[in-house]
């Protein structure tokens, strides 16, 4: 006769397979909030020059603020993505 798993330690790698989803979830989360502070909005906020303003500097400004909003939410979706593995 074959041995079958305990039910109980089914449902404890059930849970701690769900547990480290999670937290792999909330680590990528965390990442694509950091992006989007320090890459997508910090710059726009610095973005106060004391003399005439430099057009190319701008838009520099302005195209890595949008890059850092589409990875973090590219991020923010893989973490969603990871959640929904769980069991």
């Amino acid at each position: 006769m074959p041995i079958e798993p305990d039910s109980s330690d089914d449902a404890r790698a059930k849970l701690v397979g769900n547990e480290r989803a999670k937290l792999s979830a909330t680590y990528i989360n965390g990442v694509a909030i950091a992006v989007l502070a320090v890459g997508g909005l910090a710059p726009l906020f610095a973005q106060r020059p004391p003399g005439p303003a430099n057009p190319s500097a701008i838009v520099a400004t302005g195209i890595t603020a949008f890059v850092c909003v589409v990875v973090s939410a590219v991020l923010h979706w893989t973490a969603r993505t990871v959640l929904r593995g769980l069991r």
